[in-house]
Parts: C-alpha cells; structure tokens; sequence
C-alpha cells in the first residue's frame, strides 16, 4: 500500500513538472513572436510592485461598478441590514417583518440618503433599481404561491357563516372609509392623469387588506392555533385575503380602463381564469397530490410542471391586467389539499422567497419611501387620518361584527386587533399602485406608515387586552385548581428524546406528593418563522416519546406546543402567567451525558460534539459553567419553583444524596421524602453546614429527626463535598443557592456528580 502511494505522488510530481514547463516554454515563444512595434509593455501594464497594487484598485473599482457586482453588493448590504433590524424586532417581541420593512426605509432616501448621500448614491443609482425591483417581483410570486398554498379551503368552510361576516364586515367598513377620505384629498394629492375612481378603489383596498401571513404568525407565537379564537381569525383572514385579491384583480382592470363599462371584457376573462383554475385545474391538481404525496415519487419533472402552472398563471393574470402576484396566489389556492404534498413543495419555494427574495422587496419598497416628502403639518395631519381611519375601520368594524355572531368582549376585541394586522399584504397592494403611478409619492409614503403603525401595534394591543381580562381569569383558574387540590407542573424540554427522561423524573418527584400532580409537556419550537404548515409534524415528533412514556406510566398528561423567538423567556412567562407550581427543566447538553439520548448521541459523534468534548472539555463539563448560561433566568425569573434537571445516565432515583448547606436547605428534606416514597429510594444526607456555625446546630437536629422518621435515611460522615461522596448513588437534590456555592469551591467533585435536580423553591 504504501509502495502504491509512493508511486503515485512520483508521477504526480513528473506530470506537474513535465507539462509545467512546456506550458512555460510556449508562453516565452508566444511573447518572441510579437512584431518590433508591439514590443513595448502592453498600455496600462504595470512595471513595478507600487504600480501594480494601483492598477489592482483600480480594476477592483471598476467590477464594482460593474451592473452585477453592484447587484451582489446590494444583496448582500439588504440581507445583512434586514435580518440585524429584524432580530432587534423579534427581541422586543414583534415579528420580523416590520424590522425588515424598515431596514428598507433605513437604506432608502429616507434615512441613509438624508445622511449619507454619497454612500447611498454609490449604493444604490437610479439605474441599478430595475434589476432589485425585478427580482423581488420574482421573489413575490414565489411567496404569494406561498401564501396561497398556506390557506386552507376545507377550515374556511367550516366557519362559512361567521367568518364572511366578520371578513367582509371589516372590508366593506374601512374600504368606505378609505373611499370618503380620497374624496376630500384627490384634489389635492391625486395626479392629473389619474380617475377619482381609481385613486379612490386603490385607498378603500389599502385600508381594508389584513395580512394573512404576518397574523398566522403571530396567532402562532401566542399558542392560539389550536383555540376557537385562532381559527375564527385564520378563517376571517383567509377568507378576507381570498376577496380582497379577488377585489383588487376587478379594482385594476376598472382602473386600467377608466371605467366599470370598459373593463366588463377583464372582469368577464377574470371569471372564466378562475372557473377554469377551481374546475378544471383543481380536479386535475388533487389527483396529482393523491399520486405524488412523498419525496420519493416527487422528482424534478414533476416540480418542473408546478413552475411552469405557476409562472403560466401569473403571465396571464398579468396581460389580463390583473398582475402576476393574483395568479400565483391562485396557483397556491387551487394546490392540492393533501398536506403532505403541499408541504414539499412550499419547502422548495419558501425559504429562497423568505430569505432572499422578501428583503429584497422591503428594500425596493423602502428606497421609493422618502418621509423627506411629508414637508407640512398638513401632510403629517393626513397620515394621522389615514392610520387614525384605518384602525376605527378595521378594528371597530371587526368587534361589532364578531359581537353579531355570538363572540365574547374578550374574543370580540383581540380578533378587532389581529385583523387591524397589515404588514407585507398591504405593502403588495401600495406597490402595485405606485408602479400603476394611482399612488402619488407622498401618499404612498404616508399608507407605509400606516402599515407599519398598524402591524407594530397588533402584539401590543393583544397583550394590553389580555391585561385587562386576565385578573378575572387567573382568579377563578386559580381558585378551581385549589378546591381539586392539584400540584401543578410545567415540565418544558427541548430534544425529544429528553422529554421522557424528564417525565419519569416528575413522576418519581411529584407522583406520591400531598396535592395530585397536573403534568403539562411543553415544547418550543425556536424560530418566529417557523411555517404554520410545518407545525403539526414538529409537534407530533416532539411529544411522540413523551405520550408513550406517560401511557406506560399510566400518567395523564397535557400538551403543549408553541414556536418562540426567545424559549427561555417564553417558558418563564407561561409558568409565570398560569400560576404553576413547580417548573421542570432541562440543563442543556454542556452538563448532560449524551450516552442515553438518541437525539444527543449524533450530536456527541459530530465534529462539533468532538470540538466541544475535546478541544474545550472545561466548557463543556465545567460545573460552573451552568450558572452562567441561559438556565440562569428561570431561577431568577420565575414566580414559582423551579428544578433544572442535569442528566447522567438517569433511569431511577434509587440511592438519593441531598446536600444541606444552610437552613434554607432544609426544604428539600420534603422533595427528598416524596422521592423516596415513590421510588422505595434510599436517602443520604451531607451536611456542609458546620462551616456555617451559627445555624448548624438547628440544622443537625433537623436532620437528625428527619433520618429518624425515614427508615432508610442516613446522615453521612463526610463533611464537605468530595468525589467519593457520589460513590453508589444515582440522584443528587440541591438548591440553587449552595449549587452556586459548590460550582465554585467543589467544582472537580461535581465533575462526578449522578443525575442532578437543581431545586429553587419558592412559597406561593
């Protein structure tokens, strides 16, 4: 073997060498070759080391400005711009979007024009937005497929009767709202060329648009998918999305041809295009779905016909004058209902549309937004009216409406809130009517303030309602769960595998307990754009070994499932809000052994398991490094008790230590008890406390009572946390507190430590 790879790096070498110089040689022949008169350097060629460094600047600048090196520039400055802004949102609790439509603001006129106006021209020419425009129109048919293929028919018409009301109720209000402002501002603001019909078609349809994609998201992030008030607002908003579209598609052929009389041929094409998508195109899309509903059979040929239906249909919306976007919303409509195929293929479009596509028509957005244009107080007074007019309308409008079909106050409020939701829907339409020049610059700019004023108020607004009814109802939860005398634990892992070894861990501890315990599963999916559709598969995987786990155990148990931008901060409010009892956590995979967890394991056998295991082992085995870590907020944070559990290997807690450091420690005497009882454990007390002179002698007899009562009870000989002290045992309990002391002083011996329960109790 090792003669074999000696003789191949020796002809590996001769090659190289060989054909290296012949090429060498037949370069010199090809520069004797040049006449007498082109001997001389090449104009522009550099001779010398300082000129050669000029002329690479020089030809550096000049690929800049090259049309598609200034492209991959400006793609690269919007999704860097975009995704740091829309972080900042999703930290203070709002969705993404709205940082990425102003991240296009900030590199527009508006912001880096005003103060940079070199950088900005350099950046961004006039000449050199066609192409950004171009793609991010590309990138909206992408979404807008998207979008459509998100709405689903069969839960529209479930609730038929209500959610038309409630949907066209809090179209037809605002758009007449809308209409009646253009009426007194068209003389004033509308161009010359432009009808009173159309500008006042394009306002109604822009104070009446709610954003089906950015409420889904929301209504996700606030665990309401699964409640009657989610899906009455996800049916309210599909439907009103389905005929505002439908709506805007006659809006623009009435308007391109000045009157309802001239467009009667578009409205009449615009018909037969959507007789021909639901009864002709649908019948042959559901049996598709039905042949190819897995990626095995799903090949390129058949996601080849799908681009081609999609591009098709948005050709013909778009000569038909109703534009590209209606018809791929269409395409995404008339998708087959199987989920499973719906669900490969909006993972082949989604994340290219959201990712690079999205920012890229918030930045084309933003560099025509120039609030410089809003030079009076009477322009300013006008954008109050416009988001003034367009939250009375679409919010009043939408609680009237819901109080008609039965809903209550609360109901009738947060859904007046989620359909006041505008966001990227409304940017669509204001886009449309800018490029058809129905929208003057200034009002264009004021109607993006509106959709921002109006999508950055919706979290808000929700949260403030909930206040203001939660008093009543966290009073009355609170008083049921005291009279059927329950113990109630929120128990939130991460990993699936990791939710059964936490279940049997809140079996052991609470399952014998005074109270009868009441088990939650929560699971957290990171990420706020995690697609509504991919959901229920993710929440299906997560809980599968958790339910198995409890019906063996035979323990009654609650799901719960959410996607969050910050897990930590989320999980304390619920704990927080609900009035627990107890929180149950895990510790992360830098204090846990990774041998019995599946999930883990892979992770271990990756390059960064073995980076983290072996070129950083303190980091990853440190103790103390648990206290500096995220897990440090739901002791701090948290109204009610808390145990973060560190696993090592853990099956059942049958030979328990408790560490007692201070009196304070003395209640885990009580967590101890209720173990031992439910795994017939036995139980080994270390007092630390004769450092702590002044309290040890109460502490001594404590524990010396307690041992008494406990048959299989003892108090240990050693007197400080060593190694040997975890010799034959399988759990430890410890507070918080003298946990933060023994990081510090016995941190080698913790090193060692059996499966862990890190207790902060708190009296409620």
């Amino acid at each position: 073997m090792k003669k074999e790879k000696k003789n191949s790096l020796v002809f590996y070498t001769l090659i190289i060498l060989i054909f290296g110089t012949l090429m060498w040689l037949v370069i010199q022949m090809g520069e004797h070759m040049r006449n007498a008169d082109q001997s001389a350097p090449y104009a522009g060629t550099p001779e010398s080391p300082g000129q050669g460094f000029h002329f690479f600047i020089d030809m550096l600048l000049e690929h800049i400005r090259t049309p598609f090196g200034l492209l991959l520039l400006q793609i690269i400055v919007i999704l860097i711009t975009g995704r740091i802004v829309g972080w900042l949102f999703i930290r203070m609790r709002q969705p993404s979007v709205i940082g990425e439509i102003l991240a296009g603001i900030i590199l527009g006129p508006s912001i880096l024009g005003y103060f940079l106006p070199d950088v900005s021209l350099f950046l961004f020419p006039q000449e050199s937005l066609v192409n950004i425009n171009m793609l991010s129109q590309f990138g909206l048919i992408l979404f807008m497929y998207t979008i459509g293929m998100e709405l689903d028919l069969s839960e529209v018409r479930k609730k038929l009767q209500a959610s038309i009301l409630i949907s066209h109720t809090s179209m037809i209000v605002p758009f007449f709202l809308g209409v009646l402002v253009a009426y007194f501002i068209y003389d004033t603001y509308a161009d010359r060329e432009t009808s009173f019909l159309s500008f006042a078609l394009f306002i109604g349809i822009a104070m009446s648009i709610t954003a089906f994609p950015v409420l889904a998201r929301i209504i996700q992030e606030k665990k309401l998918t699964r409640t009657h008030l989610g899906t009455i607002s996800l049916t309210s908003a599909a439907n009103g999305d389905l005929s505002a579209w439908c709506i805007l598609a006659v809006v623009m052929a009435i308007t391109q041809m000045g009157s309802i009389v001239g467009a009667v041929y578009n409205i009449l094409c615009f018909a037969l295009y959507m007789a021909i998508m639901f009864f002709v195109a649908r019948p042959l899309l559901r049996m598709t779905g039905d042949l190819f509903h897995n990626r095995e059979v799903v090949g390129k040929p058949l996601i080849m016909q799908v681009f081609i239906f999609l591009l098709l249909s948005s050709y013909l919306t778009e000569i038909l004058g109703l534009h590209a976007l209606f018809g791929a919303f269409m395409v995404g409509i008339v998708m087959p209902d199987n989920l499973r195929f719906r669900k490969i293929m909006t993972e082949k479009v989604e994340d290219v549309s959201l990712a690079l596509f999205l920012p890229l028509f918030f930045a084309s957005t933003g560099l025509r937004t120039e609030i410089g244009l809003l030079n009076t107080t009477g322009m300013w007074q006008l954008c109050g009216l416009f988001i003034v007019v367009a939250i009375v309308g679409k919010f009043g409008s939408t609680v009237i409406s819901a109080r008609v079909v039965k809903e209550n106050w609360k109901n009738s409020l947060l859904l007046g809130g989620l359909m006041n939701t505008r966001g990227l829907m409304e940017l669509v339409v204001l886009t449309i009517g800018y490029d058809m020049h129905i929208l003057p610059p200034p009002i264009f700019v004021m109607l993006v303030l509106m959709t921002l004023v109006t999508t950055f108020m919706t979290t808000p607004l929700l949260s403030f309602i909930n206040l203001c009814f939660r008093a009543k109802e966290k009073f009355r939860q609170r008083r049921q769960m005291q009279e059927k005398n329950m113990f109630r634990v929120l128990l939130s892992f991460g990993r699936a595998g990791s939710g059964q070894v936490m279940l049997d861990v809140a079996h052991q501890m609470f399952s014998e307990g005074k109270r009868k315990m009441d088990l939650t599963a929560f699971h957290l999916t990171v990420g706020p754009e995690v697609n509504p559709s991919q959901t229920d598969s993710f929440e299906r995987i997560s809980f599968s070994s958790v339910l198995h786990e409890a019906k063996e155990l035979n323990i009654p148990i609650h799901t719960r499932y959410g996607v969050a931008a910050c897990v930590e901060e989320q999980i304390v409010n619920v704990a927080n809000e609900e009035q627990y009892d107890f929180l149950l956590v895990g510790a992360g995979l830098q204090m846990s052994d990774l041998s019995n967890d599946r999930d883990a394991m892979h992770i271990r056998h990756s390059f960064f398991g073995f980076f983290r295991r072996f070129l950083a082992p303190q980091f990853f085995a440190a103790p103390g490094s648990m206290i500096k870590d995220k897990t440090v907020c739901f002791f701090e944070q948290s109204r009610c008790s808390v145990g973060v559990f560190v696993n090592r290997r853990f099956i059942m807690a049958t030979h328990i230590i408790v560490i007692i450091n201070s009196a304070d420690d003395l209640i885990l005497l009580d967590y101890a008890k209720t173990l031992a009882m439910s795994t017939k454990g036995a139980i080994s007390l270390l007092n630390r406390s004769s450092f702590i002179s002044s309290e040890s002698e109460n502490i001594h007899r404590a524990l010396a009572e307690f041992a008494g009562s406990m048959d299989e009870a003892v108090i240990l000989p050693e007197k400080d946390v060593m190694s040997e002290s975890f010799n034959g045992h399988n759990f430890m309990l410890i507070s918080y507190a003298t946990w933060k002391i023994l990081a510090v002083e016995c941190e080698e011996a913790l090193k060692d430590m059996p499966s862990t329960l890190i207790i902060h109790h708190r009296n409620i």
